[in-house]
Formats: C-alpha cells, sequence, structure tokens
C-alpha cells in the first residue's frame, strides 16, 4: 500500500498517538550480575528529563516522561515540572517503589506487619504529592509482594492486607487522578505473587472504583499468553490504563519493544484500533517500560517509538471492513489474510512522509546522530554520580 491509502480517519489517529517515555530508561542499567557505565548518563531526573525531550523533538510523539519515586526524588517538583514544560514535554505517571526497601523483604502491602504495611501506603501519599506538584493524573502501582514457599503466609489474608491498603491509596487520590494497577506473573518472589495476573489486578479495581485502571506490561505474562486476548477482555471492560511496552524473550527482559516479536505487537495494536482506543481521549495511555543495558539510552528510545508506531500504522491499514466480512461468512483464510496483508506492508515510507509533513526529518535516528546531542553530554557530565537503575 502507498502512503495516499491511508485514510483520513487512520491518519489523523496516527499523528494523534502519543508515547510515554520512562525516566529509568536513561539511566545506567543492568542485570542482577552487572550495570554496565555509559558515558554521559544523566546523573538526576533533571537530566534525565532533557534526554527525553531529545526523543520527542525527531518523532513529535513522546511529550511524556514518567518518574520513578524515590529514583527521580528532588527538593523541588514544580521545578522540575516547569524545566520538562521548558523542554517541550512534561510529567507523565509517577510510579511507586516498593521493592528496594529492607522492611519490605516479606511483604509491602500485604506484609504481616502492620507497621510495614502503614510504611507501604505512606509511600503512595508521597508519591500522590508528587503527582500534585507536578500535575501528574497517574499514580502507578507495581505491586513485588509475594511467597517463596508454600506455608510461609496465608494466601488468602494477604489478599485482604492488599484490598485494605489499596483502599486507603484510592481514597488519597483527587478526583482527576488514577490508580493504575499492574500484575507480573513471577519475580521477584517464585511460589507466588499476590497480583500475578490481569484478573486478579482487575478485581481489585473493580472493588475499588471508576479511578483504579489495570497496566498490562508485555513483558509480565507466562510463555504463550495471548496478550491481545487480554487487551480485548480489559476494553471491554472499560479498565484497561496503560501499556507497559517492552520484549521478552523468557521472563521480564524488559528489550526493546517489538525486538522479539513484532507481529506480536500488531496483534496488540490491532485490538487497540478495532476498540477505537488509539483515541486521546480513550483513557488507554501508551508508555515504554524498557532498560537499555548494552545499547545507547537515547537512538534506543527513538528506536522504540518508531516500532510502536509502525504498528500502529500496519493495524490502522488493515482493511476493517473485508475483514469483518470474511470473519461473518467463516471466510477463514479470508479474514487472516486481511490481517497478513497490514502486517506484511512496509509502512517505514508512509511514516517518513508523515514525518516530513510535520516539519521533522523522516530518519529520527539519522536526524539525533547528526545533532551532536550525544557528543555534547559526554563531554559536559563529568563527574557526579550517575543514574542507574536502583539509584
Amino acid at each position: 500500500m502507498s502512503h495516499a491509502e491511508l485514510s483520513a480517519d487512520a491518519r489523523t489517529a496516527l499523528l494523534a498517538q502519543t508515547i510515554e517515555l520512562p525516566s529509568w530508561a536513561f539511566g545506567n542499567s543492568g542485570t542482577r550480575f552487572k550495570v554496565f557505565a555509559q558515558e554521559g548518563v544523566p546523573r538526576d531526573p533533571f537530566e534525565k528529563i532533557a534526554d527525553a525531550a531529545q526523543v520527542n523533538r525527531y518523532t513529535a510523539t513522546a511529550p511524556r516522561v514518567s518518574l520513578h519515586i524515590p529514583w527521580d526524588l528532588t527538593d523541588d517538583y514544580e521545578k522540575l515540572s516547569a524545566h520538562a514544560k521548558d523542554l517541550g514535554v512534561e510529567i507523565g505517571a509517577i510510579n511507586s517503589n516498593l521493592f528496594q526497601d529492607d522492611a519490605y523483604m516479606l511483604g509491602s502491602l500485604t506484609h504481616p506487619d502492620p507497621v510495614v504495611r502503614k510504611k507501604a501506603v505512606e509511600h503512595h501519599l508521597q508519591c500522590i504529592d508528587v503527582m500534585r506538584a507536578t500535575g501528574s493524573t497517574d499514580l502507578k502501582l507495581w505491586l513485588p509482594d509475594g511467597l517463596n514457599y508454600p506455608g510461609q503466609d496465608n494466601l488468602r489474608a494477604r489478599q485482604d492486607r492488599l484490598a485494605d491498603g489499596l483502599a486507603e491509596i484510592y481514597a488519597a487520590l483527587d478526583p482527576q487522578h488514577r490508580l493504575v494497577v499492574e500484575y507480573k506473573f513471577f519475580e521477584p518472589s517464585f511460589y507466588a505473587t499476590d497480583i500475578p495476573d490481569w484478573g486478579t489486578a482487575l478485581l481489585h479495581c473493580l472493588a475499588l472504583g471508576p479511578q483504579a485502571v489495570v497496566v498490562l506490561d508485555t513483558g509480565h505474562h507466562a510463555p504463550g499468553t495471548n496478550i491481545e486476548f487480554i487487551v480485548a477482555q480489559l476494553l471491554r471492560q472499560g479498565r484497561l490504563g496503560a501499556f507497559d511496552f517492552n520484549s521478552r524473550f523468557y521472563a521480564d527482559d524488559d528489550l526493546m519493544v517489538g525486538a522479539a516479536d513484532p507481529f506480536q505487537l500488531f496483534r496488540i495494536m490491532h485490538e487497540i484500533v478495532q476498540a477505537g482506543a488509539l483515541a486521546p481521549d480513550s483513557g488507554v495511555n501508551f508508555m515504554l517500560d524498557q532498560c537499555h543495558n548494552i545499547e545507547p539510552k537515547i537512538p534506543a528510545q527513538i528506536r522504540s517509538v518508531m516500532n510502536v508506531q509502525e504498528a500502529t500504522a500496519k493495524a490502522l491499514l488493515v482493511d476493517a471492513a473485508a475483514l469483518d466480512t470474511a470473519q461473518q461468512s467463516g471466510d477463514v483464510l479470508g479474514a487472516n489474510g486481511a490481517l497478513m496483508d497490514a502486517y506484511n506492508t512496509d509502512v517505514r515510507p508512509l511514516l517518513a512522509g508523515l514525518r516530513e509533513e510535520q516539519g521533522l526529518h523522516p530518519d529520527p535516528l539519522a536526524a539525533y546522530a547528526a545533532s551532536g546531542y550525544a557528543e555534547k553530554i559526554v563531554a559536559e557530565r563529568v563527574g557526579g554520580t550517575q543514574a542507574g537503575w536502583g539509584a
């Protein structure tokens, strides 16, 4: 298909798409074995936002930056928010951290000790204060709580404690806020996880109220899981609040989105397009959650944004009428062919043309490489402690 064959509505949808960036993707990161430091890595949240703004500068698709507390603690969040706006971006979701305090060894919101549970709730109240200071509307909660051994704790009691803690956090939200609940089927605990799947997350959200929604991390599922089915179910309930896009080969690898299975990313975006959830007012926030351990940070984020754009463009090229006709008539091969025709289309010229229409360079990676920004930050960011995963 050519650029001209994209409908006016599809073009509008593609141009309106935004993808939120994670501040932590710009710091040093690695595995539990080793963190490989890179030159020019940010030393504080202000420099992280400056790097994220480079991605938006060359893609015009990444206008928000998620923060992680306490990794992005600062004395003046109003100043940080103003800094972001000066660079053409804004603060997105605020992510809590329940996995790096010694007190949380046996759990946080599900811990048997009420003192520890109170500490976990108060951390989220601190995050809500950051939201108010930055203008953020989403509080994202990933619960790492779980058990390593049968009998270690009471499974049902932990769910009751979790429900109570979530209710306290939810009650503290302002009317414009959302609590975005993330799930993960294993890790760091290996016998049982307290929010292991979308069903558990959804049950807690339904109990809390309309300001509680589910976030789907594409790396947080067992091998072979049909993620687009989960997308469809959460959309049916109006409770798909956000994505954390990345790629996985084995577990929660947090590799660049579209690297392992670009066809899966296309199938997910097809469900989004079918449901009309690509619209900015749909309530579905598209975000990256990645760790760039061996590749340069800013180009990796640019490439990731481009990968999502390519999958979205292909999803928008699906002939919906032909697909529906084939489905209704039982034409199995015709229906599958409608998807495959769109997926096998090279949309890179289409996207390059759209960028040129926006006054952008058709190749964001080439434009960034030619800008000299990478060399500039290597020269300027000497001394001080580099930000990193777990910093």
